[in-house]
């Protein structure tokens, strides 16, 4: 091993059935060192994470850990815990109805035999060396998130961790408590923890970090010193797109719109349980705009809470120059609003169900499960958008779950048209679908806004963006830093402002 390494991987591969996870990727975590894991989603992070932690097997490659000779062997989280490696997630797994001192200690306690007194004790000591604000003997459902997270990381550095790491961390903590454990951060990195940290926030990293190692579609990018990565670079290597390769592209829509219309959708300081910041948002009779910004910059938050899929927590909105409240998607529906969601297998279809039954949902929900539509009515609706979208099907019986993702796609698509919408979201439409039906549903997007409708677009890939929308909303850490329009619209333009400037 390098001087000063407590953790190598050297060449680690694990493939799945049909797909190259990760492919000989290179990481290197020195004592006393945070350094960040950085790539878009499916760039391997996750994959690599649970390689290092015994969730899965590697199919090549090795381990190297200070103080073991030899290559590691991790078959287990065990393992893992065994030799050094200790991971808190962005999901709490403790025990909320147990004390503090109980959840550090659970599993290495003696039972009956337990000495009370002295847990709660050295409990008391890890807390106070740690400035972690909670008593050993509360408990820890009473903590706030960011307190439970200090105490997953206490249980872990209590268990002599060498490597720590730290999934997603600060995703549902305030500013404040970001603070917090940041602190706590970098008192381990003083006692010569490695702190391998994963996240989206960019802002965050360059505030804490001291190297990132960029992963793209299971490969290895580089490693790069915080200081020589400039945070456009960053955007740059993390989403495969050198700036000086960088055409820009204009939109293709002829659809002309009108600015000082009175907007379709009008919404001021508009914010959600989902931790997004107070935005402003617009949308007129035949635009397509959209948000953009990395995976976790809050895009898909904005328009879940556009249409009511999370819970609004202030702001004003305005349909038609008319103040509304849209608590809940049956609201945003009747008022003439579609959302096709990100998850389309968790959110969009529903597997069991047949083409048509997916089709008719949104505008059956809208009449009344107690008023169904006749089968010929049913079967009428179906027939028309199968053969508008040609949605590839053995027949409008066919249970959804055997289409092809492509064509899941269009069908929740089709559902959305036929309760012929004023505005129409779209969340990744094309995500994970062969380039010509890609090439159809811009198209398609294109041509409704051709004919009046609204629609914004939201897309990882920002040529896709450039080719539909007429302007972006750019989002970082889950608020909107710019909005992009004419000239502006470019993909250097759009990625320098991602970024928000350079590293210092």
């Amino acid at each position: 091993m390098q001087e000063g390494s407590v953790l190598e991987l050297r060449g680690i591969c694990k493939y799945f059935p049909g797909v190259r996870a990760l492919q000989d990727v290179d990481f290197t975590l020195r004592e006393g060192e945070i350094h960040a894991l950085m790539g878009e989603n499916g760039a391997g992070k996750s994959t690599l994470i649970k390689v290092l932690t015994g969730v899965y097997s590697k199919d090549g490659g090795e381990v190297r850990i200070r103080g073991i000779d030899g290559p590691a062997v991790i078959r287990s989280p065990q393992d893992a815990q065994n030799a050094g490696i200790s991971t808190v997630y962005q999901e709490i797994t403790l025990c909320g109805n147990l004390t503090v001192a109980e959840n550090m200690y659970i599993g290495r306690t003696k039972g009956a035999l337990t000495n009370w007194k002295k847990m709660n004790r050295d409990a008391g000591k890890i807390l106070e060396s740690l400035s972690i604000p909670a008593s050993p003997t509360q408990q820890l459902g009473t903590c706030s998130i960011a307190v439970q997270q200090m105490v997953a990381i206490a249980r872990a550095v209590d268990m002599e961790c060498k490597v720590l790491i730290l999934d997603e961390p600060t995703s549902s903590l305030d500013e404040q408590e970001v603070q917090k454990l940041f602190g706590l951060m970098r008192d381990l990195k003083k006692k010569g923890v490695g702190i391998i940290f994963v996240t989206h926030f960019l802002d965050q990293v360059y505030e804490v970090c001291d190297r990132i190692t960029v992963l793209r579609d299971g490969q290895l990018v580089g490693e790069y010193v915080i200081e020589d990565l400039p945070r456009v670079q960053l955007v740059s290597k993390m989403l495969g797109k050198e700036l000086d390769d960088m055409a820009d592209i204009k939109g293709d829509s002829t659809a002309k719109v009108d600015m000082t219309e009175t907007p379709v959708l009008e919404a001021k300081g508009l914010c959600s349980n989902a931790g997004i910041k107070p935005f402003d948002f617009s949308v007129r009779k035949g635009e397509v705009n959209g948000f953009t910004g990395l995976l976790g910059s809050g895009r898909s938050e904005c328009v879940r809470a556009i249409f009511g899929a999370d819970r609004v927590t202030g702001g004003a909105v305005k349909v038609e120059g008319k103040d509304v409240k849209i608590r809940k998607p049956l609201d945003a529906m009747k008022r003439g609003i579609g959302y096709l969601p990100e998850d389309r297998k968790g959110d969009g279809i529903v597997g069991d169900l047949s083409v048509r039954e997916n089709i008719i949902l949104a505008l059956q929900v809208m009449k009344g499960f107690f008023r169904p539509f006749s089968r010929a009515k049913a079967e009428a609706f179906a027939d028309e958008y199968i053969k508008l979208l040609e949605i590839k099907t053995a027949s409008s019986d066919t249970p959804i779950k055997s289409l092809s993702g492509g064509n899941q796609q269009k069908v929740i698509l089709a559902r959305w048209l036929l309760t012929d919408p004023k505005y129409l979201i779209l969340d990744e439409p094309t995500r994970g679908i062969d380039i010509g039906t890609k090439i159809e549903i811009q198209k398609l997007v294109l041509k409704l806004a051709a004919e009046g409708k609204s629609v914004t677009f939201i897309s990882s890939e920002i040529d896709e963006m450039l080719r539909t929308c007429s302007r972006l909303i750019v989002m970082r850490d889950r608020k909107a830093v710019g909005e992009l329009t004419g000239e502006d619209l470019t993909q250097t333009k759009i990625m320098a402002t991602i970024a928000g400037g350079e590293a210092k």
